[in-house]
């Protein structure tokens, strides 16, 4: 049974809250906010390549299991947002769901028909497309966020529910995201906080990253792996070189309380795969530049050494380049 927006007649539809990127999490936070009655639309590939005038999406969401039968998947029925200057005049807020090194190329084609009130968030692994970004948005406000929620894509339009976790959104430049829009978001996500200091945040999903992604996939292994003694002395070592890092970043880590996280992930998480490990194994391009990257780059700005980041970085490659299909 599909939701609401399934009309009969099919009208374009005004959608307040567009989402670009139709991946897993893109979909989660769809349903999400679709679920909580929020007018919420999505930009796909698609729409991108073919600019095509605003249609429906239908998309299937599967929750955590529960002995609910409320809990059974879900089919319901979202905009796909028209990419003419009317289609996107309308929206009031853009959540970037894509990958971290697709954000400025996917956003760059919007901001000429964007209205110059409309506000970016932007929800990505790792760190770096904030600052690329931000000098582009003509005077829009910009906030970024965070998410440990765990989701599955388990075909192009369908993903699943694979753990509950913290989202936290937060401030970064120009004009504030209006309140409405920042309520609506906190009362639809579960577990959902607004933190007056989101690049705190930021720092600290970084580590559980930079820690898990890089050697799950080097080691083809799932997170639960990291928990033996062989990976202690690398993970501590990625550790300490983040926490000096941010510390010269004006960013104060608590270094136990990282460590505590970082392992708590991987025990919440053991027989899950990181993202960065299904990317090698699929063969996509992976965010360790984002992530293990971004760590060199501050380190580099402030004169420092970040060796162990710098050899997962070029792991990974070495890595992404055997893969790779000829």
């Amino acid at each position: 049974m599909f939701g609401q927006g399934a009309s009969s007649a099919m009208e374009p539809q005004i959608t307040d809250i567009a989402i670009l990127g139709a991946g897993a999490v893109g979909q989660l936070i769809c349903h999400q906010l679709h679920s909580a009655g929020l007018a919420v639309g999505l930009i796909a590939r698609e729409s991108v390549s073919t600019s095509e005038a605003t249609d429906w999406q239908d998309l299937v969401f599967c929750p955590l299991p529960s002995t609910d039968a409320s809990a059974d998947s879900v089919s319901y029925r979202v905009p796909k947002v028209s990419l003419d200057s009317t289609g996107l005049q309308q929206v009031k807020l853009l959540i970037v769901c894509v990958k971290a090194y697709q954000v400025v190329d996917a956003i760059s084609p919007l901001l000429d028909k964007l209205s110059p009130q409309c506000h970016i968030l932007l929800l990505h692994n790792g760190m770096g497309p904030h600052l690329a970004l931000a000098p582009k948005l003509q005077g829009r406000g910009l906030s970024l966020g965070t998410t440990s929620q765990g989701v599955l894509r388990q075909s192009r339009w369908q993903v699943k529910q694979t753990g509950q976790g913290l989202t936290q959104f937060g401030h970064f430049t120009g004009p504030a995201l209006p309140h409405t829009l920042r309520d609506g978001l906190l009362n639809a996500i579960p577990s959902s906080e607004w933190v007056e200091a989101i690049i705190p945040s930021l720092w600290q999903k970084l580590a559980v990253n930079a820690a898990i992604n890089p050697l799950t996939a080097l080691h083809q292994c799932p997170n639960g792996t990291l928990a033996q003694a062989q990976f202690t002395q690398t993970i501590t070592s990625i550790l300490d070189e983040l926490v000096e890092v941010a510390s010269h970043d004006g960013i104060a880590l608590d270094r136990q309380m990282l460590e505590e996280r970082v392992y708590r992930v991987i025990e919440l998480t053991a027989a899950n795969f990181s993202s960065m490990h299904q990317d090698v194994a699929h063969h996509r391009p992976t965010e360790i530049e984002q992530i293990n990257g971004y760590i060199c780059d501050r380190a580099s700005a402030h004169g420092l050494s970040a060796a162990t980041n710098a050899q997962m970085c070029q792991s990974i490659k070495q890595l992404s380049a055997i893969t790779s299909p000829a």
